[in-house]
């Protein structure tokens, strides 16, 4: 993926659903662009017209795999697409969707955000019951779990197979004539639903739904299934214990700026906890410059709140390809290199304030911090939007190591050593919580490892 060349956060993938929409294939294809930000391994779209199902899917992103010729052969007015980053299962084509499946009672086709903390012991129990499975993604696990028995309606094979799952999934499910929108009952994952036309459109993110010209309608709720038919919007529940504990680093990191999640502006988000890190954690410097592109909401709350003036100290290059996604170190520390400068004419003699939303693995950091040095930087005071992270994530971000994460085994000052900065300070999670006005939880899980499900 394109940030984590030097970020070392790994988004957990994006989904987009289409009902009633005319040329829904290239609806849906402007849509996954718009969340390409979500993953760029790979993408796929599944459409129908009421009758046939068409699907195409392949690695790399949305402009690379979706061509007018292949675009042209996807018909009908239904869709549902899908941007990816492997985190559970690993690469390849077998694990990029959405996955289409065929059934007695129904063919059906499935996409997933998130991760399913149970899929190991959900795929032994599967196996054991003589399911045979096509990838080694756990989005597949739901399908063999729905389990349509007679004539019972397929929402309720649905709730069966969901209260069975345990961590954190945004699920859409396209059949011959309904789409399916369910969100895990922890409300770990955004999804979004909106209105085209006499249609209706769902989305990982709001700004999918600005993009394709829908009118935002409302989230879909912790532990909620919308069935979307000819009929309209019908909402049921498939569990009784539901929390609101959205993931704070879509705030923090993943979401575009542009996106509303549960009625919080992402980029109003990062400014406020930008001016509360410049109230908690004031320095004396000359210029308050942001690393590009999802600190620059929380730099220019810190400039605004503390009086120093905001530059565009690092410029980031649009056009490093995604030949530099690399895992080892050394590709890591030429991504920086690649992928970010310092603007010596703007730094050279001054004081610096670098804002940043987190820190990972410390490598961007502390080239980051060298690189302005080199630049003739005097002073570099480095401030994260965040609390540090200290504990893996195991709900769809692939941070799944305490040795991938610098501040798991150090102290603020240690971390501070070790980049290379004369300064750093971290907002605190009551000021993390604070900058998201009206909400009174979010997942802290790898800043305080207060988990809020069950691990297997």
């Amino acid at each position: 993926m394109l940030k984590q060349d030097f970020r070392g956060l790994h988004e957990e993938c994006g989904v987009f659903g289409v009902y009633n929409v005319g040329d829904a294939a290239r609806i849906t294809y402007y849509g996954l662009h718009s969340l390409q930000h979500r993953g760029q391994e790979g993408c796929g779209i599944v459409t129908g017209d009421g009758a046939e199902f068409y699907k195409y899917r392949g690695l790399g992103l949305v402009t690379e795999v979706f061509k007018d010729e292949n675009l042209a052969t996807l018909h009908g007015g239904n869709a549902i697409g899908h941007v990816r980053y492997s985190t559970h299962g690993g690469g390849g084509i077998d694990n990029v969707q959405p996955f289409f499946f065929r059934h007695k009672s129904g063919n059906f086709a499935l996409a997933h955000n998130g991760n399913i903390i149970n899929a190991r012991q959900l795929t032994d129990y599967l196996e054991s019951r003589g399911s045979l499975f096509h990838s080694t993604s756990d989005s597949e696990i739901l399908a063999h779990l729905i389990r349509k028995k007679g004539n019972e309606p397929r929402i309720t094979a649905i709730k069966e197979a969901l209260n069975m799952l345990e961590g954190a999934f945004a699920f859409l499910i396209l059949t011959g004539k309904r789409l399916y929108a369910c969100r895990d009952k922890y409300g770990l994952r955004p999804l979004a639903i909106g209105t085209l036309g006499e249609g209706y459109i769902v989305a990982s993110e709001t700004c999918a739904l600005e993009a394709v010209g829908a009118r935002f309608l409302r989230d879909v709720e912790p532990g909620e299934i919308i069935c979307i038919d000819d009929e309209g919007i019908r909402s049921s529940s498939y569990s009784r214990f539901r929390r609101n504990k959205m993931c704070a680093m879509e705030y923090i990191y993943f979401a575009r700026p542009d996106s509303d999640i549960d009625g919080c502006n992402v980029h109003a988000y990062r400014k406020e906890s930008g001016r509360r890190l410049a109230h908690t954690a004031p320095v004396e410097a000359d210029i308050v410059i942001g690393v590009p592109d999802s600190s620059l909401s929380a730099a220019s709350g810190y400039a605004e709140e503390s009086g120093i003036p905001y530059e565009m100290g690092l410029i980031k290059s649009k056009y490093v390809g995604r030949t530099f996604i690399q895992p080892s170190q050394e590709m890591r520390e030429l991504g920086v290199k690649m992928k970010l400068s310092a603007v010596r004419g703007i730094v050279a003699g001054k004081r610096i304030i670098v804002i940043d939303d987190s820190i990972v693995r410390g490598t961007t950091s502390r080239q980051i911090v060298g690189m302005l040095r080199e630049a003739g930087a005097t002073e570099v005071h480095v401030r994260i939007a965040s609390p540090p992270l200290t504990h893996p994530c195991y709900y769809g971000v692939d941070i799944s190591e305490y040795e991938e994460l610098i501040s798991s085994s150090r102290n603020v000052e240690e971390v501070r050593q070790a980049i290379g900065a004369d300064s750093l300070a971290f907002l605190s999670i009551e000021d993390t919580l604070a900058s998201a006005p009206g909400r009174s939880d979010l997942c802290f899980a790898c800043f305080t490892g207060e988990y809020p499900t069950a691990l297997y």
